[in-house]
């Protein structure tokens, strides 16, 4: 049957759009006031925890790898029971439930809604990515707009949240701040069950259907095989890309507050309110990276995703060679702070980076894994990332014991020629991927026919 659409897109985009618009916020939220609560003093006006830095790291990166790793049985809940439509109502509400557990002033509480939100995220973020894909038919050359259309509504929640979120949560109460994420939450999930009419057909249980069961039993062929191994590549460098990305929230959150002027035009910009920048930047730039990709292949122009990767993680090099002015500028002040500008071109540098990478690597996956791992790959894909998190809280804390010049330096040095090298491999990986990305046929079995 053939779906309605808006600007070509199919209604349902704009449904899952909207639902992870208000996920994003909830998640973002928390995300930027989550470390400045753990060692925010507890005399303080607003109290938090008193934790040091490297306590607050510490969690913070566990955290961080930990809701993205529960991706992985959130997926294989949706392959093998659920289908990814009910997991994204059931991560919902454990979401819902989590930041509300949050918002009361007790430290067992505040464990319990870690790990509410932990298991929300991971039933909810790998399958409502995969349902996006199942939107549009393989070959579809929209598929890519797609989800960058979909990414602009991660941004738009994780632009609002630290306004919003940030501001109640720094100023005025911590655990008013995480409540306010619960109800960004609430929405999400108001939309995405009111919306559920133009999703019919797309992301039901693998046991409803005959064909779907008997793709399961299959084994994996010689296509399968080979373009597994590209995706298992993709994560590596999507683990490189978030372990220098990821210092947003965690050392660069506490670096903001620390040794960052933040007085513009004579008003002191609280530190959780740069956790917007990124998403700022993404609404601002994202049509028009989209726009320069596509023009870019329409040239004839190497376009594949793994080059568009390799040329995000140099990018992101670039952007901590910003921060390396930051750490210059810091240790010549009188005051040992560093211009705020220097963080607002690093960011920007950041997100040509991720724009680069993180919307086209959740495309690829779609073409490249095989039907039935379809969740479990997005899920393995969201368990890189929180590997990634684990990687920039080991980085965050290297930095406060080595300094942070010396660790700027070398995050930018190892970007850079990790991309590089990548760069040089490009056409081997391509082949391994056996014309993916350019399918226009139906299933695999119809391409090896």
């Amino acid at each position: 049957m053939e779906q309605s659409t808006i600007f070509g897109h199919p209604k349902g985009l704009f449904v899952l759009f909207f639902t992870e618009m208000w996920e994003r916020f909830s998640f973002y939220g928390m995300r930027a006031i989550l470390v400045l609560y753990l060692v925010a003093e507890t005399t303080a006006q607003n109290p938090g925890l008193g934790w040091s830095n490297t306590e607050a790291l510490t969690l913070y990166g566990w955290y961080g790898m930990l809701v993205y790793m529960m991706s992985i049985p959130g997926g294989l809940m949706a392959d093998r029971w659920l289908g990814q439509k009910k997991s994204i109502l059931v991560g919902g509400v454990l979401i819902i439930l989590g930041q509300f557990t949050l918002a009361i002033d007790d430290i067992n509480a505040f464990y319990t809604g870690l790990i509410l939100v932990i298991c929300g995220v991971g039933a909810l973020k790998p399958n409502i990515s995969t349902m996006v894909g199942g939107l549009y038919k393989k070959g579809d050359i929209k598929r890519d707009a797609g989800f960058t259309i979909f990414y602009i509504g991660i941004n738009i929640g994780a632009l609002l949240a630290p306004l919003l979120v940030g501001y109640y949560g720094e100023k005025v109460n911590w655990h008013l701040g995480f409540s306010l994420a619960g109800f960004g939450m609430i929405l999400g999930q108001i939309v995405y069950v009111f919306g559920g009419k133009y999703l019919k057909g797309v992301g039901d249980s693998h046991k409803a259907s005959v064909e779907s069961a008997e793709l399961m039993k299959k084994p994996l062929n010689k296509i399968e095989k080979d373009r597994m191994v590209v995706l298992f590549l993709a994560f590596l460098i999507m683990i490189v890309f978030w372990g220098a990305y990821e210092q947003a929230g965690g050392f660069m959150n506490l670096y903001a507050k620390q040794s960052v002027d933040r007085v513009m035009f004579g008003y002191e910009i609280p530190a959780s309110w740069l956790q917007s920048l990124h998403a700022f930047y993404v609404v601002l730039i994202g049509v028009p990276m989209a726009a320069f990709w596509l023009w870019w292949k329409k040239k004839g122009k190497e376009s594949s995703s793994i080059f568009k990767m390799a040329i995000g993680t140099i990018v992101m090099g670039f952007g901590f060679m910003a921060l390396m002015g930051a750490a210059w500028e810091v240790s010549i002040s009188a005051l040992e702070q560093a211009s705020i500008y220097w963080l607002l071109l690093s960011y920007l540098l950041h997100v040509v980076g991720e724009l680069s990478s993180s919307p086209v690597a959740l495309s690829f996956i779609t073409k490249l894994a095989p039907m039935k791992y379809a969740s479990f790959m997005m899920g393995a894909y969201f368990a890189v990332t929180g590997l990634g998190n684990k990687l920039a809280s080991e980085i965050g804390k290297a930095a406060e014991e080595l300094g942070a010049m010396e660790v700027f330096t070398a995050v930018t040095i190892f970007c850079i020629a990790f991309g590089l090298l990548l760069l040089l491999f490009v056409k081997k990986l391509n082949a391994l991927s056996h014309g993916a990305e350019e399918e226009t046929l139906g299933d695999i079995a119809e391409v090896e026919a």
